[in-house]
């Protein structure tokens, strides 16, 4: 059990019957009435963050998330297959249990399994990956003042936006948090 007066960043908690992250804490002491801690806190399972503020004795159980280094191998319908590299175990996760957070990953790249209680709940990709553009319409340099852009299609199937001047066939390096475009990977 912890309590609220203990949160601090990254702190893992059961709440209400889901598992949340503490992404910020405040603890504030007004002037007048008792002590409180406010908090912003992201739900591991859908992703979603709320603003909640909590009494400092209150308590919670703390949620052990189990991260365990897996290989994606591949998408089979709705179903995804992960092998553990370390004894070839197999598991395949539900599409709706990883939402789009493999729209960035090829196959035969590492991730993190996220599970709690044995219950897999989620997908850590890389931060960084390294993806051919597969269509995009043709580069051209010069006539514009500010950073335009253009959509371009990596090899995985996702959107990027690019700058003017990147062409078809050219490998780019893309942050899978945010899916910007971060620059060329010189061969």
């Amino acid at each position: 059990m912890i309590s609220a007066s203990e949160f601090r960043n990254g702190v893992t908690v059961e709440y209400e019957g889901e598992i949340f992250v503490v992404l910020e804490f405040q603890h504030v002491k007004p002037g007048k009435g008792a002590a409180f801690v406010r908090t912003k806190i992201k739900n591991l399972k859908t992703g979603s963050v709320v603003e909640r503020t909590f009494r400092p004795t209150e308590k919670m159980a703390r949620a052990h998330i189990e991260r365990l280094d897996m290989q994606y191998l591949y998408a089979d319908g709705t179903l995804y297959h992960f092998m553990n590299v370390e004894n070839y175990e197999q598991i395949a996760v539900n599409e709706s249990d990883i939402g789009d957070t493999l729209k960035f990953v090829k196959e035969n790249e590492m991730v993190k399994i996220l599970s709690y209680d044995g219950q897999v709940f989620g997908i850590e990709p890389p931060l960084f990956v390294e993806l051919e553009i597969i269509e995009t319409e043709p580069g051209f340099a010069g006539n514009t003042s500010q950073g335009a852009t253009k959509p371009a299609v990596v090899e995985t199937g996702a959107t990027v936006y690019v700058p003017l001047f990147i062409n078809q066939n050219e490998k780019i390096k893309i942050d899978t948090r945010t899916g910007e475009y971060l620059g060329r990977v010189n061969n």
